[in-house]
């Protein structure tokens, strides 16, 4: 009876939990209206005039054929390649040029930065799969694309350059909101003022005006639709593209210029999905977002149909007289809250960068507790909001600001595709005419679109290629400088023969406490440690060479955090602990918290040393003429643990602490230490050209590298650290 009573309560409760999770998946869905698809959704006010100030309409092949253009424009681009494949390229949920390029950097070592260790690969969402025969392909991939330096740095040239668009498309969106001044700047401050209470409470507060926008596209749509000519569905017929360009030549050409502002924003459903899941950016924009813009776009056209001459003013001049006031304060607030999606992926794609070592570090916000990825960054959007206000004020016309977001949009569709072909080769081992069919169809059409926009260079698109231009050379820049400072270090590193010279007390005195001494070296002794030794009169008895390391996944698990390994003899207390962090990761725990669990990593590492050292002693006393040479040759690959019940006693320092003298004493010299207290050691570094170097490296790295590491935020800065506990020890590293 018992079990009769308790199936019907779990499926309950399962039940109860599945409706909860819809209704979340569902909410979340309602919350991206707001910030993902604000920018797609506004695009009906401005399509069809762009198109047509090109391509005048004279017939009805112009309007058909401008109206099959757009949709299956959208049905291609956003719905077929992004909600169908790109969105599947996902990172542990987190979307991004950089989300990709971290997918690719963990199943091929093409990270500039060589810090990559085998431990790395150990961890639980590292995920990497195992050589098959089926895997030939990739693995050849892999291969070429890891012997091969000039593929490393164009794919990640090419990964820069995805970001530095996007950031591009985080100017000019909101740019192109509004187009009277005045009125723009006054809502371009109210915006970026909003987004420190983070994309949650903005998302809430947008999609509700968001979700009547789209409600008010799709039903005026399907009144004019009917009301006008609804003969226009014959725009379904793609013959109709063909007869487009047939007629108008290279004017239609022109035209596409105009047709590819159906789709700005569409990047924004990859690289906002940090913010967000797949499920509810598919759905919000398969069962609402889709279907509303095709009824606006066919509403248009069929408007169109009657009163050709209506172009320049087609989506005011198509809202019934009744309801025109009403839609108009709606697409003021609907045009305000379009350029949302852009400024939620441009921090999104900065927090990336930073991460992977491509950016300067920055004060980032976390302002959710439940998504990881929903952050703020002050100094991106106030940069944001200065540009966008600049750009505005010279400008001063929508179709101008138009004409240079064309081409930051088709840009980073253009790298997308790109990375995606890459992560379907070399990590879905995907059926080579498939993933020859996905960049064939869809680059196809994106080149089509770029050759477009690029005719348009001089009328303002060379706007996004000088934005994109500047954060390349920022972000190559940094990660130029980086890579170098790193090789410096690995060179200059302390040998462990001198180590060994100078004993157990390094040549100088040792006082009770730990000191954390901060390099990016994941193997050896840093040479700023040398440095320490001869400026200070004392050490502290515990030394921990601390390496923050960001591996290619988006979270590393709290108990996977600290990887340890012992440095010189034991006498020395000398540790390496590698502290690995996701780019998704938070970086905001205070310095107690950090400190706690750092040393209780560090006893559970000493606990686990002795334990294999007394197995591996005990092992090698063992008398192996009992064991068959048959056995030994059956099981070589035999592990301690294995070899325990076969009799085997197990070691004292397994059983317990206590009854191993040496452990229990290096335990209880950690813990005398840590009352002692922490000192962080940090090098002041500075980074210098050697004197034999060409002209522009020592430009780069004695001037603009200089520059960003002066003005980046410190990396003690996210540990809060009081100054008391911090010394600083000037070096210069000549690379």
């Amino acid at each position: 009876m018992r079990v009769r009573v308790q199936l019907p309560l779990l499926s309950c409760v399962l039940l109860l939990y599945q409706d909860i999770s819809t209704w979340a998946t569902v909410a979340l869905a309602f919350q991206t209206l707001g910030v993902v698809y604000g920018d797609m959704g506004t695009s009906p006010l401005y399509v069809f005039t762009d198109v047509f100030s090109k391509v005048p309409i004279e017939s009805e092949v112009d309007v058909l054929g401008a109206l099959s253009t757009v949709m299956y424009t959208i049905a291609l681009i956003p719905l077929a390649k992004y909600v169908f494949v790109v969105l599947k390229a996902n990172d542990n949920g987190e979307g991004g040029t950089f989300a990709l390029y971290s997918l690719i950097a963990r199943y091929a070592k093409v990270s500039m930065l060589p810090n990559r260790q085998p431990a790395d690969e150990l961890i639980s969402s590292f995920k990497l799969k195992l050589p098959t025969p089926e895997l030939e392909r990739a693995l050849h991939i892999k291969e070429i694309l890891e012997t091969r330096r000039f593929l490393k740095t164009l794919l990640l040239l090419l990964v820069l350059m995805g970001t530095s668009m996007v950031i591009g498309d985080g100017i000019l969106t909101p740019a192109i909101s509004d187009a009277v001044v005045s009125v723009s700047i006054v809502i371009l401050l109210a915006l970026f003022g909003i987004q420190q209470f983070g994309t949650g409470k903005v998302g809430f507060m947008f999609a509700p005006i968001l979700a009547l926008w789209f409600f008010s596209l799709g039903a005026i749509g399907l009144y004019n639709l009917v009301t006008y000519d609804i003969s226009v569905l014959r725009a379904l017929n793609p013959a109709y593209i063909y007869f487009f360009f047939q007629k108008n030549g290279v004017a239609a050409w022109s035209a596409l210029g105009g047709c590819v502002l159906c789709i700005t924003g569409a990047e924004a459903m990859f690289a906002d999905l940090g913010h967000f899941s797949v499920k509810a950016i598919q759905i919000a924009f398969t069962f609402v977002v889709f279907p509303c813009l095709l009824l606006a776009y066919l509403g248009q056209a069929a408007y169109l149909m009657k009163h050709p001459d209506s172009a320049s003013r087609i989506f005011y001049n198509s809202v019934p007289e009744s309801l025109f006031w009403p839609v108009f304060i709606l697409a003021s607030f609907a045009a305000m809250i379009a350029s949302q999606a852009m400024i939620s992926a441009t921090f999104s794609c900065v927090k990336q960068s930073m991460a992977l070592g491509c950016f300067p570090r920055l004060k980032i916000i976390h302002t959710s507790r439940k998504r990881m990825g929903q952050i703020y960054i002050p100094v991106i959007n106030y940069f944001l909001m200065t540009m966008c206000i600049i750009v505005v004020a010279i400008f001063r016309s929508t179709t101008d600001i138009a004409n240079a977001y064309g081409i930051a949009e088709v840009g980073v569709m253009i790298v997308t595709t790109t990375l995606v072909t890459l992560v379907m080769l070399l990590i879905w081992q995907t059926n080579l005419v498939l993933a020859f069919l996905f960049p064939l169809v869809f680059g196809s059409i994106e080149l089509i679109y770029l050759s477009a926009v690029l005719s348009k260079l001089l009328e303002g698109g060379w706007l996004p290629l000088a934005f994109a231009s500047f954060f390349l050379c920022v972000m190559y820049i940094w990660n130029y400088g980086s890579v170098l400072k790193y090789q410096s270090e690995v060179r200059e590193k302390i040998s462990m023969d001198l180590m060994h010279d100078l004993g157990s007390n390094l040549g100088t005195v040792r006082v009770p406490g730990i000191g954390l001494l901060y390099n990016e070296l994941v193997t050896g002794i840093p040479s700023i440690f040398g440095q320490y030794l001869l400026s200070l009169p004392a050490i502290q008895s515990t030394i921990v060479f601390v390496c923050i390391k960001y591996v290619p996944v988006p979270v590393v698990p709290q108990e996977e955090r600290f990887l340890f390994r012992r440095v010189c003899p034991k006498d020395y207390h000398m540790f390496r602990c590698v502290a690995r962090y996701g780019y998704k990761d938070v970086r905001k725990e205070n310095h107690q918290a950090f400190e706690q669990l750092l040393v209780e990593s560090l006893e559970k590492f000493l606990r686990r040393e002795a334990q294999d050292l007394a197995l591996e002693r005990d092992l090698n006393d063992f008398d192996m003429d009992s064991v068959s040479n048959d056995q030994r040759r059956e099981e070589p690959g035999a592990s301690s643990q294995a070899a325990a019940p076969m009799g085997l006693l197990l070691p004292s320092s397994v059983m317990s602490s206590d009854e191993d003298p040496s452990l229990e004493y290096e335990l209880s010299a950690l813990r005398e230490a840590m009352e002692s207290g922490f000192t962080y050691l940090l090098a002041h570094g500075d980074v210098r050209a050697k004197k034999e170097s060409f002209f522009l490296k020592k430009l780069v790295i004695n001037y603009f590298y200089a520059f960003l590491r002066k003005n980046c935020r410190a990396g003690a800065a996210n540990l809060k650290v009081p100054h008391m506990n911090i010394l600083q020890v000037g070096m210069t590293y000549m690379v």
